[in-house]
């Protein structure tokens, strides 16, 4: 019985902590934020892994489509349904990063990108599950910003592995493409505390609405993917979960019955 009763009282707890963390993130004008920055423990605005396998720089985005904005608008859709018998051109690829999370402009030492972050923090780091891109072998890879290029961390072929992590949606086993999205949270703690998750959050659909356009422009499918297995990508991309961690993935692909706009 003693069981049974801490369960359920776990199990409640659990469905309030949405609603908690609402209410204690909240602003009020009645009571001041009371910190200052500590700049000495600013987090690193860029990742680069140690010893990936590999790097490769991008080819030169392709920018070509002749779609304007309320096209965009008007055809975006969530594509579910991919040819897997075409593969994705590299500058196709580097259309899409680029749309994403691409720099648009310095000051100083910050590099502003194609997506608003609060704070110019830019938490949110960018994996890549490639399953068929001319000239690139499958496997995941990091994309680095500030440099335009890929990290190769490892090789093969994680189809059926992301499919699994993503609840079986099997999009994720067609895709030419699975962008996966993490956050080094620390960066945006640092200055925002326990606020800084609606930020993170808010900075990936940023992010994802980017990838839905440009996707669309380029006569590809995208579809965002908030349904997964944290810990199961997490340890697919070579994360801890914790002070990075997984928050959201999407797929992209040639779409069947959908054609590019020209």
């Amino acid at each position: 019985m003693t069981a049974i009763k801490n369960t359920k009282n776990s199990n409640t707890a659990n469905t309030n902590i949405g609603e908690k963390f609402q209410q204690e993130t909240k602003y009020d004008p009645n009571k001041p934020m009371g910190y200052g920055l500590d700049w000495n423990r600013r987090p690193k605005s860029y990742k680069n892994h140690e010893s990936p396998l590999a790097y490769i720089p991008l080819s030169d985005p392709d920018m070509k489509s002749k779609a304007n904005l309320w096209q965009l608008l008007q055809h975006r859709r969530s594509r579910r349904e991919y040819t897997t018998k075409r593969n994705l051109k590299q500058n196709l690829l580097s259309a899409l990063l680029w749309a994403t999370q691409g720099v648009t402009a310095k000051y100083g030492e910050f590099l502003f990108r194609t997506a608003p972050s609060a704070g110019g923090l830019y938490p949110v780091e960018t994996y890549l599950f490639l399953r068929a891109v001319e000239g690139l072998e499958p496997g995941i890879y990091h994309f680095r910003t500030h440099v335009f290029d890929l990290e190769l961390l490892k090789k093969g072929d994680y189809s059926m592995e992301l499919t699994d992590a993503a609840l079986g949606q099997t999009i994720v086993r067609d895709a030419q493409v699975t962008f996966i999205w993490s956050a080094v949270v620390e960066r945006s703690k640092w200055k925002y505390r326990q606020r800084a998750y609606r930020y993170i959050y808010l900075d990936a659909g940023h992010i994802a609405q980017n990838l839905y356009l440009a996707a669309e422009a380029l006569g590809l499918g995208a579809c965002a993917i908030g349904a997964l297995f944290d810990d199961s990508v997490n340890d697919i991309i070579g994360i801890d979960g914790i002070e990075e961690t997984v928050i959201y993935m999407a797929t992209v692909g040639w779409p069947q019955g959908h054609e590019r706009f020209d």
